[in-house]
């Protein structure tokens, strides 16, 4: 089985206009991913102030081509908007996010008895057999009071993978952080957007 490696596309905390642009970009990205054969999943995304947005997205993709994929988009990326259908009275048209690359901890790292698991009712789709037992798993990483949740499969088995997955990946980000000198803060706030010198360049409508 290869190695996932993970892409996380945030707006730093920008305006409206940045989150649909992390969107649009996540989308040009699963686009390319396909093409150079690569297996590409979203794993993990935090919605933003309106429908069609995020404030931040990650992607897991592995595959023989991850390089080439890295080459052409890792940086920050520009989209020129055409037309602005959340503010359209803004004279501004340049909209930057970016866009890391990051390997997941090693195993090993994390100690599993830092971990605590609890089991609570989905509040998500799947229909009354899913909200009438436990299915869904929050995480809680004890040293560093990181937690996450995942129901997004039907049985508590598969939510508990899956949120040690997310875990470990939310956790991997803020060391990768540590390694450039960033702190704690600078992930939970997405502050990490460089604007100017973009990868890429794109001209389009939000």
């Amino acid at each position: 089985m290869m190695e996932k490696n993970y892409i996380q596309i945030t707006s730093g905390r920008g305006p409206v206009e940045c989150c649909r642009v992390v969107v649009l970009v996540m989308q040009k990205i699963v686009e390319h991913s396909k093409q150079l054969g690569l297996e590409v999943e979203l794993v993990e995304h935090e919605d933003g102030p309106e429908d069609g947005c995020m404030f931040s997205a990650t992607l897991s993709v592995s595959g023989d081509c991850i390089e080439k994929l890295r080459s052409e988009w890792e940086g920050s990326v520009l989209w020129v908007a055409q037309k602005n259908t959340f503010r359209k009275w803004h004279r501004r048209k340049n909209w930057f996010v970016a866009v890391n690359f990051f390997k997941p901890l090693q195993s090993g790292t994390i100690n599993e008895r830092d971990i605590t698991y609890e089991t609570l009712r989905s509040s998500g789709p799947g229909g009354q057999n899913v909200n009438k037992v436990e299915t869904a798993v929050r995480a809680t990483h004890n040293p560093s009071g990181i937690s996450v949740v995942a129901s997004d499969m039907r049985s508590q088995c598969q939510n508990k993978k899956l949120a040690l997955e997310r875990l470990i990946l939310k956790l991997s980000i803020i060391e990768d952080a540590k390694q450039m000198q960033q702190t704690h803060d600078v992930w939970m706030n997405h502050n990490t957007l460089e604007r100017g010198n973009p990868i890429k360049k794109f001209k389009g409508d939000l």
